[in-house]
């Protein structure tokens, strides 16, 4: 392990991280893991700072638990995603900060004190969690990580019993899948998602051999995953806090390619994504089968 570290995909013309530097983000399939660093690890980290409170705070306080005394830490983010606040988080730490703004990002500079202060609580705060709102363990960053979602809650309305080999395309904390599993008649199922947080949740949630865990971009997951009877997913449409119809397009894709002749894909989405082109494009068979609350499910048969 480099004693280097970025976490995300910080601009290289804002902040650049040595070429050695280790990738630390849960959202990096094959990275390495920020919690389990050792103390003092590290010379330096660059941070692109999550957008939610207690997700940034948690990078922040476990970067600065992994640095050395001294180790330089750049964090930025965008100001009105978190940068507004990184300065204040880090002071709150016990750093001194020197803070700039470029490009509508602020970027921090500071150095591990000798003494941080307030990084258990921090580190505890944003650490997997059971949330009730879900009556799972979870952990904030992770996709609606306190509640069940609207678009998740249709589909398990509208899901019937599903049988023999399947996957979970996204699979979150494992909210779809354990339904899935429900069944007897599932013989097998991939849960595959590109958050190692998710699927840390999802393990210790779903306790059943038929399940597999795959820390792997389901977009580029056909080529590994292949015949199966089902699929089931409620596809991503945003992409670093911006809009992206083509994720939802791709795992469109990705379902089909994994599915053999016959088998099914249950999606859902919001009534405003433009899927019925892509799901006509890559099934022999396409039916909507619910819409309420913003929200549709389709039934694709391939």
């Amino acid at each position: 392990m480099s004693e280097h570290a970025v976490y995300g995909f910080p601009p290289p013309a804002l902040a650049a991280a040595p070429a050695e530097a280790a990738q630390i983000s849960p959202l990096v399939p094959g990275a390495a893991d920020l919690e389990n660093l050792g103390e003092g690890a590290l010379a330096d980290i660059v941070i692109a700072a999550p957008p939610g409170t207690l997700e940034r705070r948690f990078v922040l306080a476990h970067a600065l638990r992994a640095l050395r005394p001294g180790g330089e830490l750049t964090a930025l983010a965008a100001k009105d995603k978190g940068g507004g606040r990184l300065r204040k988080e880090l002071e709150g730490f016990g750093c001194a900060v020197n803070e700039t703004a470029r490009r509508h990002q602020r970027i921090c500079h500071t150095r591990r004190p000798t003494a941080a202060a307030g990084l258990g609580e921090a580190i505890a705060r944003g650490a997997l969690q059971w949330a009730p709102g879900l009556q799972l363990w979870s952990q904030p960053g992770v996709f609606s990580w306190d509640r069940v979602d609207p678009g998740s809650a249709l589909l398990l309305e509208t899901a019937s019993e599903f049988a023999g080999a399947g996957a979970d395309l996204g699979c979150g904390v494992g909210l779809l899948g354990k339904a899935v599993l429900g069944s007897p008649a599932v013989s097998a199922l991939s849960l595959l998602d590109i958050d190692a947080r998710a699927l840390a949740a999802a393990r210790r949630n779903i306790g059943d051999d038929r399940a597999v865990f795959l820390h792997l971009d389901a977009r580029r997951a056909a080529g590994a995953i292949a015949g199966l009877d089902f699929v089931i997913t409620n596809p991503p449409f945003h992409d670093g806090g911006r809009e992206d119809r083509s994720l939802g397009q791709a795992f469109i894709a990705a379902a089909a390619r994994m599915l053999k002749s016959g088998g099914v894909c249950r999606l859902v989405a919001n009534v405003a994504l433009p899927y019925e082109q892509p799901l006509i494009a890559h099934f022999a068979e396409v039916s909507l089968i619910a819409q309420a609350r913003g929200y549709k499910v389709y039934e694709a048969r391939k």
